[in-house]
């Protein structure tokens, strides 16, 4: 049996009881962590590369989220019945816990490090992302992988007007006006991601602050843990540039990368770096001789960061940006709409060289989008899809799948326009909003807010109110600081935080920040909030100024809907024996129709005449006809003893008996009527659930010619028998097989 060095801690957080261990599981990786959190449990692991990735000018960290269906008790769908790639939440959570921890490795540290986070229990009240910032930090602060934790990440809801951390997935989908997810460590805040109900600034900071608080609680408990169980760190080799290198560029280029870093037009500013930096090679490569090919990857190093530390000092000490805007300034914005035909919505949005074309489709309920994941299995009637072709940054590359910053990028976008969307009862269709950035130089996901809210309005949603984002940015030195408004991609590159904020004129609606240093301070977030609220407020300025309000129809070239309700035990008399009736339906309208198990109807085509038809047709088979009720209808048969009609388009059908069909006597129904007249007829009183109808008195039947008037002469036929022959007769009593006795009780 092994004897396993098990250390353990169990603790109470947000009112449900958190165990971490260690030393039984995983025990060949550098560091790592089981943790439960109620009945969610987590594996999490951290490995790193023995060798240094040589020749590598970034730091090679992945995170894997991986999501095991057995841990909600499903099996996977497919033919394969296995977890094959991750689904979109899951990459989305592990961006997250790489967002959160990126920070906080050594500068040059060039050892591939690999952290995964296994879920292997799921209980459907904790959400396991909340242990993955957490696990990570745990797995690689008590291996020997350099790391300068501990940090800790938790979900702050609001719910009843209260601030309420880690609260269970059924009040956050439920109840919550907010799902923000925040990441600090014991005395400043890593990483944002959130979406919110129009809350104000101050809310929002207050919950981050909140939260920030449990986190404290959170890095206590790993430090105890981390004395017991840490490994000591490893010494690696950091992958910097030589001093004396650095000293040698910034004496002979220094200069030239300083009036080049204040170049307005990201091309031009880009072709004379790059001028630069190739008269720079050359220069070394002559002076160098063969040393040169062992240098030249710190020359590159060197240059760029030559070029970081004049545009960061340009910036910070004498308030002047790239381009020559103020700090405050937010770059020239084109909004215009209906630029393509045919689409259902379509918006431009241009704002400076960051340009978005948002488009809008709207469609039924065979549109949804289905999300299978550990969760219960549920539809999303509104989503958004990012696209970031190279040609956006002049630049040749493969077009494929979305990555992890296409995903991430969209579903911001996504959640910040969600709160503004109306629900399916108002408005009941599936919208898609794609976003395709034709250009781009920063902050493509703000603009593809701004051109979705457009082609929404466009389009003819409903929406709450206009959307508008903005990415604000931060240098820092020391205690020194700046927070940018409406960064450009070469500020966020060279920058230390990218702070973007979305939301109406009433309040926030999404929020994420990434940073670059180890935390930034409260001071500072407020800073961003402020600044991000009035730059908000000018660019839905703008939005209206374009498009008041959203369109009060939707385009013609846009399907139809109506939506209404039938009761429940109706639906299978509405649908049919394998479907009979509504096929009959949706085929003889040319219509999509989707029915819901409350009894929502949903009716969809590109003609209004269409839709009127077949609701009429489901809303007849629901109706139950009441007594003295007047209907038209349309002759189906004719028999001896009288005319079947249908009514209600044809959902329903009953009999006139031939004593109903006039106030004149007829003999013969067919010498009076032919099959497809139209007629008005009246219901009756009747039993066993059978329609009786008359037509006697009521205007706008056909008078019997003279032939069938004098037929009527002659002694009305004997009433019909159930079976055509005889049968129960309850006018008279008993049966009657045309012999024998009437009364049953007689033998």
């Amino acid at each position: 049996m092994h004897n396993f060095n098990i250390i353990r801690k169990t603790t109470e957080f947000c009112g449900r009881t958190l165990i971490i261990e260690t030393g039984k599981m995983a025990k060949q990786a550098n560091g790592a962590v089981f943790m439960q959190y109620g009945q969610t449990a987590v594996l999490t692991t951290a490995t790193m590369a023995k060798e240094f990735s040589e020749g590598t000018d970034f730091f090679p960290l992945t995170v894997d989220y991986n999501e095991k269906m057995f841990a909600s008790g499903k099996i996977p769908g497919g033919f394969f019945k296995r977890e094959s790639k991750p689904s979109t939440d899951a990459t989305l959570n592990a961006r997250q816990i790489d967002r959160s921890i990126r920070p906080l490795f050594p500068d040059g540290f060039r050892n591939a490090v690999h952290v995964v986070v296994n879920i292997l229990s799921y209980d459907g009240v904790n959400d396991p992302s909340v242990l993955g910032v957490l696990g990570a930090s745990l797995a690689l602060s008590i291996s020997d992988i350099p790391f300068h934790g501990p940090i800790a990440g938790v979900t702050v809801g609001y719910i009843d007007n209260q601030i309420v951390v880690n609260p269970t997935i059924e009040e956050l989908n439920e109840k919550s006006k907010l799902n923000l997810n925040v990441a600090g460590s014991e005395n400043s805040i890593v990483m944002i991601e959130s979406a919110a109900s129009e809350l104000s600034e101050q809310i929002m900071l207050d919950a981050v602050y909140t939260g920030h608080e449990e986190i404290k609680k959170l890095v206590a408990l790993q430090k105890e843990f981390i004395a017991e169980a840490a490994k000591p760190k490893v010494e690696i080799k950091l992958d910097l540039v030589p001093e004396d290198i650095m000293n040698k560029m910034t004496a002979d280029y220094g200069q030239q990368v300083a009036e080049a870093a204040v170049i307005f037009g990201k091309h031009e500013r880009q072709e004379a770096f790059d001028k630069t930096e190739e008269e720079m090679l050359t220069k070394y490569a002559e002076a160098d001789g063969a040393e040169f090919d062992s240098k030249v990857r710190y020359y590159k190093e060197a240059f760029h960061e030559l070029i970081k530390r004049f545009v960061r000092e340009s910036i910070l000490k004498k308030h002047h940006r790239v381009d020559g805007r103020g700090l405050d300034d937010i770059r020239d914005i084109t909004c215009e709409i209906d630029v393509l035909p045919i689409v259902h919505g379509s918006a431009l949005f241009t704002r400076g060289e960051t340009q978005s074309l948002g488009t809008v489709t709207l469609g039924g309920g065979s549109d949804e989008q289905v999300i299978d994941g550990l969760e219960e299995e549920y539809k999303k009637t509104f989503y958004l899809h990012y696209n970031f072709p190279p040609f956006s940054v002049g630049e040749v590359g493969r077009m494929g799948a979305p990555g992890r910053r296409e995903l991430g990028h969209g579903n911001l976008a996504e959640r910040a326009l969600k709160a503004i969307v109306p629900d399916n009862e108002k408005f009941p269709y599936t919208i898609r909003i794609v976003s395709d950035i034709l250009e781009s130089n920063g902050s493509s996901s703000m603009a593809s807010i701004c051109s979705g809210c457009l082609a929404m309005m466009a389009a003819g949603v409903p929406i709450k109110a206009p959307v508008a984002g903005i990415a604000n940015g931060l240098i820092m030195e020391g205690s020194d600081f700046v927070v940018l408004t409406d960064i450009m991609g070469l500020e966020d590159h060279l920058g230390d935080m990218d702070f973007k904020v979305a939301g109406t004129k009433e309040g926030i609606t999404a929020m994420q920040m990434d940073i670059k240093i180890e935390g930034i301070t409260k001071e500072i977030m407020t800073i961003a909030l402020q600044k991000a609220n009035v730059a908000r407020m000018h660019i839905i300025n703008l939005i209206e100024a374009t498009i008041p309000a959203p369109r009060e129809d939707i385009s013609p070239t846009a399907p139809r809907i109506e939506s209404f309700k039938i009761p429940t035990d109706k639906i299978g008399e509405v649908i049919g024996p394998s479907g009979k009736n509504i096929k009959a339906v949706i085929e003889a309208c040319k219509v999509e129709v989707n029915i819901e198990d409350d009894g929502t109807v949903r009716i969809l085509s590109p003609n209004k005449d269409n839709i009127d038809r077949a609701k009429a047709m489901i809303q007849g088979v629901v109706h139950e006809p009441q007594v003295g009720e007047v209907y038209e209808g349309v002759i189906s048969r004719l028999e001896s003893f009288g005319a079947f009609v249908k009514f209600l388009n044809g959902a329903k059908e009953g009999m006139v008996h031939v004593s109903e069909l006039s106030t004149h006597r007829i003999n013969q129904p067919g010498d009076y009527l032919k099959l497809g007249d139209k007629v008005t007829v009246k219901i009756k009183p009747s039993e066993k659930g059978k329609i009786s109808l008359s037509m006697k008195g009521l205007e706008g039947n056909p008078e019997p010619h003279e032939a069938a008037i004098e037929l009527g002469k002659n002694p009305p036929p004997r009433p019909p028998r159930d079976d055509d022959r005889g049968g129960f007769n309850r006018g008279r009593g008993g049966y009657d097989r045309n012999s024998g006795p009437r009364d049953r009780n007689r033998r």
